[in-house]
């Protein structure tokens, strides 16, 4: 069974720092492409930042500087170090994998939520 399991996240007042944390299973890992998502109340989902097989990151523009993605292949995790943190980055964060290119579903975890207020 293919599964993401998020964790690690809360609340933290502005300025500070948050890491989110995705455990993968039925999947092999070091093969996919790992992104974070996030989905903030009234908006849609935005993706937040990507991690390729060979350790290539990207992220969106309001993120950069701030948000680090990392992966450790030997424990099928991701992880999402946030710094530096605002108000507008209140929202529930979801761990994904893209696979419908190569003819299998995505997969998305349940989300955690984090919220940023003083």
């Amino acid at each position: 069974q293919v599964q993401l399991v998020e964790s690690g996240g809360g609340w933290v007042q502005p300025g500070g720092s948050l890491r989110l944390s995705c455990t993968a299973s039925g999947i092999i890992f070091s093969e996919y492409t790992m992104n974070w998502y996030r989905q903030a109340p009234g908006k849609q989902r935005e993706w937040v930042a990507g991690i390729t097989s060979g350790d290539r990151t990207n992220y969106v523009d309001p993120v950069k500087g701030r948000f680090t993605i990392a992966r450790d292949n030997a424990k099928n995790m991701v992880y999402l170090q946030m710094n530096s943190l605002k108000p507008e980055d209140t929202a529930v964060y979801y761990c994904n994998t893209i696979r419908r290119h190569i003819g299998l579903p995505d997969v998305w975890g349940r989300g955690t939520q984090v919220t940023v207020s003083s």
